[in-house]
């Protein structure tokens, strides 16, 4: 490990300190964030350590996948409606955000449209880049899209909805048997490499989960991972956010930066009317409703909706398919933009 590695760490430490300090919600992920963001715009040199971050990530998968169990996969069908939602909504970020990037902020037609797309943002850098874009100002736009959904959510959930985010996201490591602990780890590991070997795009969440999914399933484990791992793992992710500005220039964060502020409040917007229809359509509990349709990354709504007590299997089907759709659009695009 690098000394910017610890460096890094050594900051987002301090941010979880500060937001413990001063009560507010989710220390382990928005503390890292703000910390390193802060830290990044005043020109830190940091680097969060890919490697350990990837690792928490499966941490997620299979604690999503260890709450499917025959009882929530009967209520499936239930979660038609508000599916059949997802391409009207990636559809609707299109049309807004394509013309907003291309006429408003002047950016190149690829830029344009895979920085408008509510996808992952792995994927969409790949993408882009491919079909000409600029791979830096897509890092900072759906860098900047993420970071003001998992930090406006949590301030929405609990001042309007009343959600509590204080509670632990898990049981203590110390009550569960030692060996679905390893179980677990096992699982995490095998299904990321699995879903690596054949290619599945968001490994690192979705791989664990099918796999811990057929354990539940089969009645193998009867435990999500300890509330130690999921606040470990929002620790990284928050890190991961923040250090995503290092070396952030003043020009970057007056074009790129507030375009991306600029069309994420857009967006929040479309996303909140979508939410709003799946709950008068589907019956669909509000908070699920918010999360599932709330335009942010795919591991960040995972940790908000096992934080929140929300029904997290719910949540993961409908970014599982939004990402599906935007990726499957976009070799379709590519070629148009060509």
């Amino acid at each position: 490990m690098s000394l910017q590695h610890v460096w890094t760490l050594g900051i987002a430490g301090l941010g979880v300190a500060l937001f413990h300090l001063l009560s507010l919600p989710l220390p382990w992920l928005l503390g890292p964030m703000f910390a390193c963001l802060i830290a990044a715009l005043a020109g830190l040199d940091l680097k969060a350590p890919k490697r350990i971050g990837i690792l928490m990530r499966t941490v997620l998968g299979v604690a999503v996948g260890a709450t499917i169990t025959p009882s929530i996969l009967a209520e499936l069908g239930a979660m038609a409606w508000s599916l059949a939602l997802i391409p009207g909504l990636i559809l609707a970020c299109g049309l807004v955000g394509y013309p907003f990037f291309r006429r408003v902020c002047g950016f190149d037609p690829a830029t344009s449209y895979y920085g408008a797309m509510p996808g992952g943002l792995q994927d969409m850098l790949i993408f882009g880049e491919e079909a000409g874009g600029s791979p830096r100002a897509l890092s900072l736009l759906h860098a900047t899209r993420v970071l003001v959904i998992v930090t406006v959510l949590p301030f929405l959930l609990t001042s309007v909805m009343g959600a509590d985010l204080g509670r632990p996201p898990g049981q203590a490591a110390s009550t569960i048997p030692i060996h679905e602990l390893a179980l677990m780890v096992v699982i995490a590991i095998a299904g990321w490499r699995g879903a690596v070997a054949i290619g599945l795009f968001g490994a690192t969440i979705l791989g664990p989960m099918f796999l811990a999914t057929a354990a539940s399933l089969m009645d193998v484990i009867h435990h999500r991972p300890p509330a130690e791992a999921i606040m470990a793992a929002q620790f990284f992710i928050g890190l991961g956010i923040g250090a995503t500005y290092a070396g952030v220039t003043g020009r970057e964060v007056q074009s790129t930066v507030l375009a991306g502020l600029g069309y994420v409040l857009i967006i929040f917007g479309i996303s909140a009317a979508f939410a709003y229809v799946a709950v008068q359509i589907s019956g669909m509990e509000t908070l699920n409703a918010i999360l599932a349709f709330a335009p942010g990354g795919q591991a960040e709504m995972t940790v908000l909706a096992i934080v929140a007590g929300a029904d997290a299997a719910l949540v993961v089907a409908h970014h599982l398919l939004r990402i599906v759709v935007v990726i499957i659009g976009a070799p379709i695009f590519s070629r148009l933009l060509r």
